[in-house]
Protein backbone atom coordinates (compact mmCIF):
# COMPACT_ATOMS: atom_id res chain seq x y z
CA UNK A 1 0.00 0.00 0.00
CA UNK A 2 1.35 3.42 -1.00
CA UNK A 3 1.59 6.49 1.21
CA UNK A 4 -1.95 7.66 2.09
CA UNK A 5 -3.03 10.62 0.01
CA UNK A 6 -3.44 12.99 2.95
CA UNK A 7 0.02 12.11 4.27
CA UNK A 8 1.43 12.64 0.78
CA UNK A 9 -0.35 15.98 0.48
CA UNK A 10 1.03 17.21 3.81
CA UNK A 11 4.58 16.02 3.08
CA UNK A 12 4.44 17.40 -0.46
CA UNK A 13 3.43 20.83 0.82
CA UNK A 14 6.30 20.66 3.28
CA UNK A 15 8.72 19.70 0.49
CA UNK A 16 7.43 22.42 -1.83
CA UNK A 17 7.78 25.01 0.93
CA UNK A 18 11.38 23.91 1.39
CA UNK A 19 12.02 24.08 -2.38
CA UNK A 20 10.48 27.53 -2.65
CA UNK A 21 12.65 28.83 0.19
CA UNK A 22 15.71 27.19 -1.34
CA UNK A 23 15.15 28.61 -4.83
CA UNK A 24 14.44 32.05 -3.35
CA UNK A 25 17.87 32.25 -1.73
CA UNK A 26 20.28 29.44 -2.68
CA UNK A 27 23.16 31.85 -2.04
CA UNK A 28 22.78 31.46 1.72
CA UNK A 29 24.61 28.14 1.50
CA UNK A 30 28.32 27.71 0.83
CA UNK A 31 28.75 26.69 -2.80
CA UNK A 32 30.98 23.75 -1.89
CA UNK A 33 30.57 21.59 1.24
CA UNK A 34 33.29 21.35 3.84
CA UNK A 35 33.87 17.61 4.00
CA UNK A 36 36.20 14.79 3.04
CA UNK A 37 35.39 11.78 0.83
CA UNK A 38 33.48 9.21 2.85
CA UNK A 39 32.14 11.65 5.47
CA UNK A 40 28.50 11.24 4.47
CA UNK A 41 28.83 7.47 4.07
CA UNK A 42 30.16 7.28 7.62
CA UNK A 43 27.18 9.23 8.96
CA UNK A 44 24.51 7.14 7.23
CA UNK A 45 23.30 3.69 8.32
CA UNK A 46 25.05 0.72 6.76
CA UNK A 47 21.77 -0.94 5.74
CA UNK A 48 18.26 0.11 4.83
CA UNK A 49 15.73 -0.01 7.69
CA UNK A 50 13.79 -3.24 8.09
CA UNK A 51 10.67 -1.28 9.03
CA UNK A 52 9.44 1.87 7.37
CA UNK A 53 10.23 5.25 8.88
CA UNK A 54 8.03 8.35 9.19
CA UNK A 55 8.28 10.76 6.28
CA UNK A 56 8.93 13.61 8.73
CA UNK A 57 12.14 11.89 9.85
CA UNK A 58 13.21 11.29 6.27
CA UNK A 59 12.65 14.95 5.34
CA UNK A 60 14.50 16.04 8.49
CA UNK A 61 17.46 13.83 7.59
CA UNK A 62 17.43 15.25 4.07
CA UNK A 63 17.98 18.72 5.52
CA UNK A 64 20.30 17.58 8.29
CA UNK A 65 22.48 15.07 6.39
CA UNK A 66 22.12 15.58 2.64
CA UNK A 67 21.96 19.35 2.21
CA UNK A 68 25.25 20.03 4.06
CA UNK A 69 26.98 17.58 1.69
CA UNK A 70 25.70 19.23 -1.49
CA UNK A 71 27.61 21.20 -4.07
CA UNK A 72 24.98 23.80 -4.85
CA UNK A 73 24.69 24.04 -8.62
CA UNK A 74 21.78 26.44 -8.16
CA UNK A 75 24.03 28.84 -6.21
CA UNK A 76 24.39 32.27 -7.89
CA UNK A 77 28.19 32.03 -7.52
CA UNK A 78 28.55 28.60 -9.02
CA UNK A 79 30.91 29.55 -11.84
CA UNK A 80 32.64 26.20 -12.41
CA UNK A 81 32.35 23.91 -15.44
CA UNK A 82 29.22 25.16 -17.24
CA UNK A 83 26.70 26.34 -14.71
CA UNK A 84 23.35 24.59 -14.81
CA UNK A 85 20.34 25.88 -12.92
CA UNK A 86 16.79 24.74 -12.40
CA UNK A 87 14.17 27.43 -12.90
CA UNK A 88 10.86 27.36 -11.05
CA UNK A 89 8.71 26.26 -14.00
CA UNK A 90 11.18 23.51 -14.84
CA UNK A 91 11.09 22.22 -11.26
CA UNK A 92 7.29 22.17 -11.30
CA UNK A 93 7.30 20.16 -14.53
CA UNK A 94 9.84 17.72 -13.09
CA UNK A 95 7.53 17.15 -10.14
CA UNK A 96 4.57 16.47 -12.43
CA UNK A 97 6.63 14.14 -14.62
CA UNK A 98 7.63 12.15 -11.54
CA UNK A 99 4.02 11.88 -10.43
CA UNK A 100 2.85 10.75 -13.88
CA UNK A 101 5.77 8.30 -14.20
CA UNK A 102 5.12 7.61 -17.89
CA UNK A 103 7.48 5.79 -20.23
CA UNK A 104 7.64 7.29 -23.72
CA UNK A 105 9.36 4.39 -25.45
CA UNK A 106 6.53 3.96 -27.99
CA UNK A 107 3.89 6.37 -29.24
CA UNK A 108 1.31 3.97 -27.81
CA UNK A 109 3.02 3.79 -24.41
CA UNK A 110 2.37 7.53 -23.96
CA UNK A 111 1.12 9.61 -26.91
CA UNK A 112 1.41 12.86 -24.90
CA UNK A 113 5.10 12.30 -24.18
CA UNK A 114 5.91 11.59 -27.83
CA UNK A 115 3.84 14.36 -29.38
CA UNK A 116 4.86 17.01 -26.85
CA UNK A 117 8.50 16.13 -27.58
CA UNK A 118 7.86 16.56 -31.30
CA UNK A 119 6.15 19.88 -30.69
CA UNK A 120 8.60 21.44 -28.27
CA UNK A 121 11.61 20.43 -30.39
CA UNK A 122 9.95 22.03 -33.42
CA UNK A 123 9.52 25.22 -31.35
CA UNK A 124 13.19 25.14 -30.45
CA UNK A 125 14.25 24.57 -34.07
CA UNK A 126 12.28 27.65 -35.05
CA UNK A 127 13.84 29.73 -32.27
CA UNK A 128 17.33 28.62 -33.33
CA UNK A 129 16.60 29.38 -37.01
CA UNK A 130 17.45 25.84 -38.08
CA UNK A 131 15.93 23.77 -40.90
CA UNK A 132 12.30 22.93 -40.24
CA UNK A 133 12.75 19.43 -41.67
CA UNK A 134 15.26 18.34 -39.00
CA UNK A 135 14.25 15.48 -36.73
CA UNK A 136 14.66 16.02 -33.01
CA UNK A 137 14.90 13.70 -30.03
CA UNK A 138 15.68 14.26 -26.36
CA UNK A 139 18.45 12.27 -24.69
CA UNK A 140 19.85 12.78 -21.21
CA UNK A 141 23.25 14.39 -21.79
CA UNK A 142 25.40 15.70 -24.63
CA UNK A 143 27.74 12.73 -24.27
CA UNK A 144 24.87 10.44 -25.27
CA UNK A 145 23.73 12.80 -28.02
CA UNK A 146 27.23 12.85 -29.52
CA UNK A 147 27.40 9.06 -29.25
CA UNK A 148 24.23 8.81 -31.33
CA UNK A 149 25.53 11.29 -33.90
CA UNK A 150 28.72 9.29 -34.39
CA UNK A 151 26.75 6.02 -34.48
CA UNK A 152 24.58 7.43 -37.27
CA UNK A 153 27.72 8.52 -39.11
CA UNK A 154 29.09 4.99 -38.83
CA UNK A 155 25.81 3.55 -40.09
CA UNK A 156 26.04 5.69 -43.21
CA UNK A 157 29.70 4.89 -43.84
CA UNK A 158 29.65 1.20 -42.92
CA UNK A 159 26.08 -0.20 -42.74
CA UNK A 160 27.32 -3.72 -42.08
CA UNK A 161 29.10 -2.64 -38.88
CA UNK A 162 25.82 -3.01 -37.00
CA UNK A 163 25.89 -6.76 -37.72
CA UNK A 164 29.55 -7.69 -37.77
CA UNK A 165 31.11 -4.91 -35.68
CA UNK A 166 33.76 -2.48 -36.81
CA UNK A 167 36.67 -3.46 -39.01
CA UNK A 168 39.09 -0.79 -37.77
CA UNK A 169 39.11 1.23 -40.98
CA UNK A 170 36.95 4.20 -39.96
CA UNK A 171 38.60 7.41 -38.78
CA UNK A 172 36.99 10.22 -36.79
CA UNK A 173 38.15 13.85 -36.62
CA UNK A 174 37.71 16.53 -33.99
CA UNK A 175 39.57 19.40 -32.39
CA UNK A 176 42.16 18.86 -29.69
CA UNK A 177 39.87 21.12 -27.61
CA UNK A 178 36.74 19.02 -28.23
CA UNK A 179 34.89 17.45 -25.34
CA UNK A 180 36.12 14.06 -24.12
CA UNK A 181 32.73 12.59 -25.03
CA UNK A 182 33.88 12.35 -28.66
CA UNK A 183 36.66 9.94 -27.74
CA UNK A 184 34.39 8.12 -25.30
CA UNK A 185 31.89 7.60 -28.10
CA UNK A 186 34.66 6.09 -30.24
CA UNK A 187 35.56 3.76 -27.38
CA UNK A 188 31.92 2.77 -26.78
CA UNK A 189 31.18 2.15 -30.46
CA UNK A 190 34.29 0.03 -30.92
CA UNK A 191 35.96 2.50 -33.26
CA UNK A 192 38.98 2.75 -30.98
CA UNK A 193 40.81 5.78 -29.64
CA UNK A 194 43.65 5.21 -32.07
CA UNK A 195 41.23 6.01 -34.89
CA UNK A 196 40.32 9.40 -33.43
CA UNK A 197 42.34 12.27 -34.88
CA UNK A 198 42.66 15.25 -32.54
CA UNK A 199 43.25 18.15 -34.92
CA UNK A 200 45.46 21.01 -33.78
CA UNK A 201 43.94 24.39 -32.99
CA UNK A 202 44.91 27.94 -33.84
CA UNK A 203 45.78 30.75 -31.45
CA UNK A 204 42.07 31.24 -30.70
CA UNK A 205 41.69 27.51 -29.89
CA UNK A 206 39.69 26.77 -33.06
CA UNK A 207 40.21 23.69 -35.19
CA UNK A 208 42.65 24.35 -38.05
CA UNK A 209 40.90 23.32 -41.24
CA UNK A 210 44.19 22.99 -43.08
CA UNK A 211 45.37 20.47 -40.52
CA UNK A 212 42.03 18.69 -40.76
CA UNK A 213 42.34 18.24 -44.51
CA UNK A 214 45.94 17.06 -44.21
CA UNK A 215 44.89 14.44 -41.68
CA UNK A 216 42.04 13.24 -43.89
CA UNK A 217 44.39 12.92 -46.86
CA UNK A 218 46.97 10.99 -44.84
CA UNK A 219 44.34 8.53 -43.72
CA UNK A 220 43.03 8.06 -47.26
CA UNK A 221 46.56 7.40 -48.49
CA UNK A 222 47.00 4.84 -45.71
CA UNK A 223 43.86 2.97 -46.76
CA UNK A 224 41.70 4.29 -43.93
CA UNK A 225 38.11 5.46 -44.35
CA UNK A 226 37.39 8.96 -42.94
CA UNK A 227 33.73 9.02 -41.97
CA UNK A 228 32.92 11.74 -39.46
CA UNK A 229 34.10 15.12 -38.20
CA UNK A 230 32.89 16.74 -34.97
CA UNK A 231 32.99 20.55 -34.84
CA UNK A 232 32.32 22.49 -31.65
CA UNK A 233 30.51 25.78 -31.14
CA UNK A 234 31.53 26.63 -27.59
CA UNK A 235 34.35 24.28 -26.51
CA UNK A 236 34.49 23.20 -22.89
CA UNK A 237 37.81 24.78 -21.97
CA UNK A 238 37.37 28.17 -23.63
CA UNK A 239 34.04 28.30 -25.56
CA UNK A 240 36.01 28.68 -28.78
CA UNK A 241 34.07 28.34 -32.02
CA UNK A 242 35.36 26.04 -34.72
CA UNK A 243 35.05 27.38 -38.32
CA UNK A 244 31.93 25.38 -39.09
CA UNK A 245 31.36 26.63 -42.68
CA UNK A 246 34.89 25.61 -43.70
CA UNK A 247 34.62 22.29 -41.89
CA UNK A 248 31.27 21.66 -43.56
CA UNK A 249 32.86 22.26 -46.95
CA UNK A 250 35.56 19.68 -46.20
CA UNK A 251 32.93 17.25 -44.94
CA UNK A 252 31.08 17.52 -48.25
CA UNK A 253 34.30 17.25 -50.24
CA UNK A 254 35.36 14.02 -48.57
CA UNK A 255 31.95 12.54 -47.78
CA UNK A 256 32.15 12.89 -44.01
CA UNK A 257 29.23 13.19 -41.62
CA UNK A 258 29.36 16.54 -39.79
CA UNK A 259 28.26 16.48 -36.16
CA UNK A 260 28.18 19.86 -34.37
CA UNK A 261 28.59 19.95 -30.61
CA UNK A 262 26.79 23.09 -29.44
CA UNK A 263 25.89 21.62 -26.06
CA UNK A 264 26.85 24.76 -24.17
CA UNK A 265 26.72 27.48 -26.81
CA UNK A 266 23.67 26.33 -28.76
CA UNK A 267 20.96 28.06 -26.71
CA UNK A 268 22.65 31.42 -27.40
CA UNK A 269 21.53 31.10 -31.03
CA UNK A 270 18.12 32.38 -29.93
CA UNK A 271 19.74 35.81 -29.36
CA UNK A 272 19.53 37.59 -32.75
CA UNK A 273 22.85 39.42 -32.51
CA UNK A 274 24.64 36.20 -31.46
CA UNK A 275 23.15 34.06 -34.24
CA UNK A 276 26.03 34.87 -36.68
CA UNK A 277 28.36 32.95 -34.35
CA UNK A 278 26.48 29.84 -35.43
CA UNK A 279 26.76 30.31 -39.19
CA UNK A 280 27.19 26.98 -40.89
CA UNK A 281 25.47 24.78 -38.32
CA UNK A 282 22.50 24.44 -40.68
CA UNK A 283 24.85 22.36 -42.87
CA UNK A 284 25.36 19.78 -40.12
CA UNK A 285 24.18 16.21 -40.41
CA UNK A 286 23.54 16.21 -36.67
CA UNK A 287 23.73 18.67 -33.81
CA UNK A 288 23.45 18.67 -30.02
CA UNK A 289 22.53 21.44 -27.59
CA UNK A 290 21.68 21.23 -23.89
CA UNK A 291 18.74 23.22 -22.51
CA UNK A 292 19.91 22.05 -19.09
CA UNK A 293 23.05 24.12 -19.53
CA UNK A 294 21.80 27.52 -20.67
CA UNK A 295 18.04 27.41 -20.98
CA UNK A 296 17.45 27.08 -17.23
CA UNK A 297 15.91 23.61 -17.52
CA UNK A 298 16.57 21.10 -14.72
CA UNK A 299 19.20 18.53 -15.56
CA UNK A 300 19.05 16.27 -17.51
CA UNK A 301 17.83 17.29 -20.96
CA UNK A 302 19.96 17.18 -24.09
CA UNK A 303 18.45 17.88 -27.51
CA UNK A 304 19.73 16.05 -30.58
CA UNK A 305 18.79 17.02 -34.12
CA UNK A 306 19.61 15.29 -37.37
CA UNK A 307 18.89 15.90 -41.03
CA UNK A 308 18.91 12.11 -41.57
CA UNK A 309 16.46 10.45 -39.18
CA UNK A 310 16.22 7.41 -41.43
CA UNK A 311 19.93 6.72 -40.91
CA UNK A 312 19.68 7.21 -37.15
CA UNK A 313 16.72 4.82 -37.09
CA UNK A 314 18.57 2.29 -39.19
CA UNK A 315 21.45 2.39 -36.74
CA UNK A 316 19.33 1.58 -33.69
CA UNK A 317 15.92 0.14 -34.53
CA UNK A 318 15.38 -3.35 -33.14
CA UNK A 319 11.77 -4.32 -32.50
CA UNK A 320 10.98 -7.58 -30.69
CA UNK A 321 7.49 -9.02 -30.92
CA UNK A 322 6.42 -7.70 -27.53
CA UNK A 323 7.04 -4.11 -28.67
CA UNK A 324 5.28 -4.27 -32.03
CA UNK A 325 2.22 -2.05 -32.49
CA UNK A 326 -0.34 -1.41 -35.21
CA UNK A 327 -0.18 2.39 -35.48
CA UNK A 328 0.11 3.98 -38.91
CA UNK A 329 3.26 5.61 -40.25
CA UNK A 330 2.52 8.94 -38.55
CA UNK A 331 3.31 7.44 -35.14
CA UNK A 332 6.88 8.09 -33.97
CA UNK A 333 8.34 5.41 -31.73
CA UNK A 334 11.33 7.15 -30.16
CA UNK A 335 12.79 3.83 -28.99
CA UNK A 336 13.82 3.28 -32.63
CA UNK A 337 16.17 6.27 -32.55
CA UNK A 338 18.53 5.42 -29.74
CA UNK A 339 20.10 2.96 -27.36
CA UNK A 340 17.58 3.29 -24.57
CA UNK A 341 14.12 1.80 -24.47
CA UNK A 342 12.70 3.52 -21.40
CA UNK A 343 12.31 7.28 -21.82
CA UNK A 344 11.39 9.83 -19.16
CA UNK A 345 8.91 12.62 -19.89
CA UNK A 346 11.69 15.21 -20.26
CA UNK A 347 9.83 17.27 -22.85
CA UNK A 348 7.39 18.43 -20.20
CA UNK A 349 9.96 20.57 -18.39
CA UNK A 350 11.26 22.18 -21.58
CA UNK A 351 7.66 22.96 -22.55
CA UNK A 352 7.09 24.62 -19.19
CA UNK A 353 10.29 26.66 -19.45
CA UNK A 354 9.71 27.85 -23.02
CA UNK A 355 6.11 28.80 -22.27
CA UNK A 356 6.73 30.49 -18.93
CA UNK A 357 9.67 32.67 -19.97
CA UNK A 358 9.00 33.01 -23.70
CA UNK A 359 11.68 33.34 -26.37
CA UNK A 360 12.27 37.06 -25.83
CA UNK A 361 12.89 36.79 -22.10
CA UNK A 362 15.14 33.76 -22.47
CA UNK A 363 17.13 35.62 -25.12
CA UNK A 364 17.41 38.65 -22.83
CA UNK A 365 18.73 36.54 -19.94
CA UNK A 366 21.39 34.98 -22.15
CA UNK A 367 22.23 38.38 -23.67
CA UNK A 368 22.68 39.86 -20.20
CA UNK A 369 24.97 37.06 -19.05
CA UNK A 370 27.13 37.38 -22.16
CA UNK A 371 27.37 41.11 -21.41
CA UNK A 372 28.51 40.43 -17.85
CA UNK A 373 31.28 38.18 -19.18
CA UNK A 374 32.51 41.01 -21.41
CA UNK A 375 32.45 43.43 -18.45
CA UNK A 376 34.36 40.94 -16.31
CA UNK A 377 36.98 40.44 -19.03
CA UNK A 378 37.45 44.21 -19.21
CA UNK A 379 38.03 44.39 -15.44
CA UNK A 380 40.58 41.59 -15.62
CA UNK A 381 42.42 43.22 -18.51
CA UNK A 382 42.72 46.44 -16.48
CA UNK A 383 44.52 44.63 -13.66
CA UNK A 384 48.32 44.71 -14.02
CA UNK A 385 48.81 41.22 -12.51
CA UNK A 386 46.14 39.33 -14.45
CA UNK A 387 45.47 38.53 -18.07
CA UNK A 388 42.56 37.15 -20.09
CA UNK A 389 43.72 33.85 -21.56
CA UNK A 390 41.26 33.21 -24.39
CA UNK A 391 38.60 34.88 -26.51
CA UNK A 392 35.23 35.04 -24.74
CA UNK A 393 32.39 35.04 -27.28
CA UNK A 394 29.83 33.70 -24.82
CA UNK A 395 29.63 33.85 -21.01
CA UNK A 396 32.86 32.13 -19.98
CA UNK A 397 36.03 34.06 -19.14
CA UNK A 398 39.37 32.28 -18.89
CA UNK A 399 42.03 34.25 -17.03
CA UNK A 400 45.22 33.81 -15.06
CA UNK A 401 47.56 35.55 -12.66
CA UNK A 402 50.80 36.34 -14.43
CA UNK A 403 52.86 34.92 -11.55
CA UNK A 404 52.46 31.40 -12.92
CA UNK A 405 50.80 28.04 -12.37
CA UNK A 406 51.46 27.69 -8.65
CA UNK A 407 49.91 31.06 -7.95
CA UNK A 408 46.84 30.21 -10.03
CA UNK A 409 46.37 26.85 -8.33
CA UNK A 410 46.58 28.53 -4.93
CA UNK A 411 44.01 31.13 -5.99
CA UNK A 412 41.65 28.43 -7.22
CA UNK A 413 41.97 26.48 -3.98
CA UNK A 414 41.43 29.59 -1.86
CA UNK A 415 38.32 30.70 -3.75
CA UNK A 416 36.73 27.26 -3.63
CA UNK A 417 37.65 26.63 0.00
CA UNK A 418 35.98 29.90 0.99
CA UNK A 419 32.50 28.65 0.09
CA UNK A 420 31.82 32.07 -1.45
CA UNK A 421 32.23 30.96 -5.06
CA UNK A 422 33.18 27.92 -7.11
CA UNK A 423 35.52 28.14 -10.12
CA UNK A 424 37.18 25.45 -12.22
CA UNK A 425 40.37 25.45 -14.27
CA UNK A 426 41.88 24.26 -17.52
CA UNK A 427 45.31 24.29 -19.17
CA UNK A 428 45.88 26.49 -22.23
CA UNK A 429 49.17 26.64 -24.08
CA UNK A 430 50.83 24.92 -21.13
CA UNK A 431 49.48 27.38 -18.53
CA UNK A 432 46.97 26.78 -15.75
CA UNK A 433 44.09 29.22 -16.17
CA UNK A 434 40.96 29.86 -14.14
CA UNK A 435 37.49 29.53 -15.67
CA UNK A 436 34.57 31.66 -14.56
CA UNK A 437 31.40 30.53 -16.35
CA UNK A 438 28.25 32.63 -15.99
CA UNK A 439 24.99 30.85 -16.69
CA UNK A 440 22.97 30.48 -13.51
CA UNK A 441 19.49 31.95 -13.49
CA UNK A 442 20.08 33.31 -9.97
CA UNK A 443 23.36 35.08 -10.77
CA UNK A 444 23.55 38.88 -10.73
CA UNK A 445 26.25 41.29 -11.78
CA UNK A 446 27.01 41.81 -8.10
CA UNK A 447 27.83 38.09 -7.84
CA UNK A 448 30.21 38.31 -10.78
CA UNK A 449 31.88 41.52 -9.68
CA UNK A 450 31.96 40.41 -6.04
CA UNK A 451 33.75 37.20 -6.97
CA UNK A 452 36.32 39.10 -9.01
CA UNK A 453 36.90 41.53 -6.15
CA UNK A 454 37.34 38.60 -3.76
CA UNK A 455 39.98 37.13 -6.11
CA UNK A 456 41.72 40.49 -6.24
CA UNK A 457 41.72 40.61 -2.45
CA UNK A 458 43.45 37.25 -2.25
CA UNK A 459 46.41 38.70 -4.11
Amino acid sequence: MDMPSEEFRRAAHQAVDWMADYLAAPGRYPVLPTMEPGDLVARLPRAAPSAGEPIDEILADFERQIVPALTHWNHPRFFAYFSVSASGPGVLAEMLAAALNVNGMLWKSCPAATELEQTVLAWLLDALQLPEKWFGIIYDTASISTLHGIAAARERADPDARRRGGDGSLTLYTSCHAHSSVEKAAITLGLGQENVRLIEADEAFRMRTGALEESIRRDLAAGKKPFCVVATVGTTSTTSIDPVPDIAALARKYGLWLHVDAAYGGPAAIVPELRPLFNGIEQADSLVLNPHKWLFTPIDLSVFYTAHPEILRRAFSLVPEYLKTNEDSRAVNYMDYGVQLGRRFRALKLWFVLRYFGRDRLAEMIRTQVGWAQQLAALIEQHPDFEVSAPHPFSLVCFRHKAGDQKNRRLLEAVNASGRAFLSHTVLQGNVVLRLAIGNIHTTWDDVRGTWEFIEGLC
